[in-house]
């Protein structure tokens, strides 16, 4: 077996993208990584500063208690008078000293002997102030922590100047950071890794439904997609998609069928017409033409109906818009039923007031002729019509009975299918090619309604019900 050519699934260039969108991923796998890469990052950066922010506002609160505890004590030492000339190293406080209003160090912790003040200016009035110092006066290179108490002696203003390093916070802090640097890309990385993963196994079936709705073609349109056993979304995608080959394949093979039912439809009177004008043609008594040539006229004229069927179900077919408008279906029937004075048999009509529908008024006469086409086709003395409104749901049903042989239950839809007759050699006679009720159906289904064949007591009895227009 040749190989066969590969199938182009596009014709023409891709279109070029511009400007931003050149740099949007163009597979939903790579969107999906991105997205969740994104949004884990953006939540990192903020639970990272959030923590940083957090554990340097407990370091610096605990430092800041531990320096105003000392220096509160010193402050009430100053007050009492009882300033020792070197104070002893104290456990929350780096350094300690004691400043008068003249910017005289009163004393100090052992660290700060001999250092001048510590602040070059002077408070002027009691109250306590904290701050945090870059470089601290001990030289070192953390940030200090200072808790300044200013207090009425006997001697005038004292100042107590307490400090505390941070060097924890800062530690703690760094350690932190370098935590955060080397965890969150960390992270990162495993996110998009993981959602990657995810993502292309969840996407492997849609990709499995892609590549085999790309090599069907309308002759494999047999041929399904394979649903996934997860009962998730991709799998109800697997089977729409498969209920879509299944109409499909299903209006391929109506297609096919109504082609070769119409050209055999169109054969026979053709070839019949043929014959006629062969023999016209071949007889040269004058007195027999008139026979002849009413002969084809009549296959003539059986053509030309067929050939507006075929056109029609076309149209049907094709789902062209219907132009609708509200509709008197009383005074359309009425209508349709007096132009059939000349019938081969009388219409007896039971039609009630005032039903308004909603359609097309040249489509539903067509359905309306095409039912009583056929009950008089068959009907042996009478044909019934009756339109009534139904009560429980206001829907408008139009029945068309006639009292011939009737249709066996078994094929009551048998009977709407295009070029269906029950009794084919018969229906020829009649002038029927088994197009009247497929139309009708196809029509009143057009209109949101049903048209059935349903019981009777004797011969066949079609019900059309069609939705009511609203009055609102």
């Amino acid at each position: 077996m040749a190989d066969r050519p590969p199938r182009q699934l596009a014709t023409g260039p891709r279109p070029r993208r511009r400007g931003l969108a050149r740099l949007r991923p163009l597979t939903v796998r790579a969107r999906a990584t991105l997205g969740a890469s994104a949004v884990v990052a953006i939540a990192l950066a903020v639970a990272s500063l959030s923590l940083l922010g957090l554990l340097d506002a407990n370091l610096l609160h605990n430092a800041e208690a531990d320096a105003d505890a000392q220096a509160a004590a010193v402050a009430q030492a100053a007050v009492a008078g009882k300033l020792d000339p070197l104070l002893p190293p104290t456990h929350g406080a780096d350094f300690i000293q004691v400043v008068s209003e003249s910017g005289q160090v009163l004393t100090s912790s052992q660290n700060l002997t001999g250092h001048p003040p510590i602040s070059p200016t002077r408070p002027t009035v009691p109250g306590t102030i904290r701050s945090t110092w870059d470089v601290g006066p001990l030289g070192d290179d953390y940030r200090q922590r200072v808790v300044q108490v200013t207090t009425e002696t006997e001697g005038g203003l004292v100042t107590v100047y307490a400090g505390t390093s941070l060097r924890d916070a800062d530690a703690a802090d760094n350690t932190t950071s370098a935590a955060l640097l080397v965890g969150v890309p960390l992270l990162l990385v495993t996110v998009a890794g993981v959602t990657w993963w995810v993502t292309g196994r969840a996407l492997r079936p849609v990709e499995a439904i892609r590549a085999e709705v790309a090599e069907i073609s309308d002759r494999d349109l047999h041929r399904r997609v394979p649903v996934p056993a997860t009962h998730d979304e991709i799998a109800r995608l697997a089977l729409t998609m498969n209920a879509t080959l299944d109409r499909l394949e299903s209006s391929g093979q109506r297609q096919r069928q109504f082609i070769a039912d119409a050209s055999h439809e169109l054969r026979s009177p053709i070839t019949v017409l043929r014959t006629q004008l062969e023999v016209a043609l071949a007889v040269r008594d004058p007195a027999a033409w008139p026979e002849l040539i009413s002969g084809a006229l009549e296959d003539t004229d059986r053509l030309q109906h067929l050939a507006a069927d075929l056109l029609l179900l076309a149209r049907i077919d094709a789902a062209e818009p219907l132009p609708s408008q509200p509709l008197d279906l009383t005074e359309l029937v009425r209508e349709a039923i007096d132009k059939r004075r000349g019938d081969r048999l009388p219409i007896r009509a039971e039609l009630a007031g005032d039903v308004q529908v909603i359609g097309s008024g040249l489509w539903l006469t067509r359905v309306v002729t095409n039912l009583l086409d056929n009950a008089q086709r068959f009907a042996e003395r009478t044909v019934e019509v009756r339109l009534t409104r139904a009560p429980e749901d206001g829907l408008a049903v139009l029945e068309v009975t006639d009292d011939g042989p009737g249709i066996p239950p078994a094929d009551r839809e048998r009977v709407f299918e295009r070029f269906t007759r029950l009794d084919d050699a018969r229906s020829r006679d009649h002038g029927g090619a088994g197009l009247g009720l497929a139309i009708a159906r196809d029509l009143a289904y057009h209109h949101h309604g049903t048209l059935n064949a349903e019981d009777a007591e004797r011969g066949a009895r079609f019900v059309l019900r069609l939705p009511p227009a609203r009055t609102d």
